[in-house]
């Protein structure tokens, strides 16, 4: 179910009480809660900063015209589903509602009505997931079947491609153990992503701007600890909290799992709208892509959002590309060459890689291709793709 988060604003002590049953049985996180309706302009202002994906409003009391607040309201937010409850079944203000927007209109008992509601705005938003919309910006996680096999090298240099096509973009470390992302970007912040789970209650746009780092044109980084294998470790629902809120800011939001599954990673994934998984054809990272690719099948994460990028690949073959698909379940979606003298030079003068070089061009193909985005020399020579 679609983590949901939702701003509340309901003076009526019944239908405060009636609404707090009603979302103690859902996983939902409330971010606005607003008990004076009458003082609009602050409502408007916390919805601004928090932007929930459901606004709930008490309009028992409310003597101005519907349309006016709804447009406010989606003026601050954006596309919220707005829910207005009331204590008068009458059809008058039920039809006002509705010719104001509002998307429904609830009066006691609220149980199963505002139950239904919420339920079907979380599976809409789960379908838009799904389906690859963007919905706000997409969303991709970097991962490696196991250590070395170069996730991070690519998510960084993919989000710094994405930066000089001029999209906006977020690259996020959540990678507690190695956090390669500041090595490999340079970056100065003193803050983590531990800063952003840490503050929920008090995570909006301004604060967020204040814990990213934005050293690469057009990209924004939220790097992981500084302290390596970190012992407070983020729990999955702080995770997905952080992602929702994060990816309506962004065109494209990369995220650099580590390596490997973990319960962290498998809630990030929630979140997320294809997994890049990096192997390498040494025998155990292929057995480990095996078996992390039956683990999201088993999950419920579509074969069709699942991206398998073949790292360092020798310019021979042992195996045509046909047969490791047939081995690992899942098409190749790219193949990088082996450069690792390049990248160890690179990395030795502590600089990013040439998007020109023998590697970063491939890269650069791998950023347009995951983006949907032209190249700007169509004629040059593609190298290893599949599908």
């Amino acid at each position: 179910m679609y983590p949901l988060t939702i701003g509340l604003a309901i003076e009526n002590r019944d239908l405060w009480e009636q609404t707090q049953a009603v979302l103690s049985e859902l996983p939902f996180r409330v971010i606005v809660q607003h008990q004076d309706v009458g003082d609009v302009t602050n409502f408007l202002d916390r919805l601004e900063r928090m932007r929930p994906d459901v606004v709930l409003i008490d309009i028992s009391n409310w003597k101005e015209p519907l349309e006016g607040l709804a447009a406010s309201i989606r003026g601050a937010v954006g596309d919220p589903i707005i829910i207005a409850l009331s204590t008068s079944g009458e059809a008058e203000p039920i039809l006002a509602a509705l010719r104001a927007g509002i998307n429904e209109y609830l009066v006691p008992p609220l149980h199963d009505a505002l139950k239904r509601a919420l339920e079907k705005r979380s599976a809409d938003r789960s379908r838009r997931r799904e389906s690859g919309a963007k919905g706000g910006g997409k969303s991709f996680a970097f991962f490696s079947a196991k250590g070395g096999c170069g996730a991070s090298t690519l998510v960084c240099h993919v989000a710094a491609e994405l930066g000089r096509l001029n999209q906006k973009v977020l690259l996020m470390d959540l990678d507690m153990d190695s956090g390669m992302v500041r090595f490999i970007t340079k970056t100065k912040s003193v803050y983590s992503i531990l800063d952003a789970v840490n503050n929920l209650h008090r995570l909006d746009i301004h604060y967020w701007k204040a814990l990213i780092s934005n050293g690469i044109p057009n990209v924004e980084i939220m790097a992981s600890p500084l302290t390596l294998a970190c012992r407070e470790q983020p729990t999955g629902d702080q995770i997905r909290h952080v992602l929702a809120f994060a990816r309506p800011n962004y065109d494209w939001s990369l995220v650099d799992l580590g390596r490997g599954l973990s319960r962290v990673s498998m809630s990030a994934l929630e979140e997320i709208d294809e997994a890049c998984l990096v192997t390498t054809l040494e025998v155990p990272a292929l057995h480990q892509s095996k078996q992390i690719i039956q683990t999201l099948l088993d999950g419920g994460f579509g074969k069709n959002r699942i991206r398998l990028i073949l790292n360092r690949t020798p310019k021979r073959l042992d195996l045509t590309p046909g047969e490791l698909e047939k081995m690992l379940g899942v098409p190749i979606f790219c193949m990088i060459p082996n450069e690792y003298q390049q990248l160890y030079e690179t990395y030795a003068e502590g600089r990013m890689l040439d998007r020109g070089s023998e590697l970063g061009k491939p890269i650069a193909r791998l950023a347009a291709k995951l983006a949907s985005l032209q190249e700007e020399q169509k004629s040059k020579k593609l190298f290893g793709w599949f599908g």
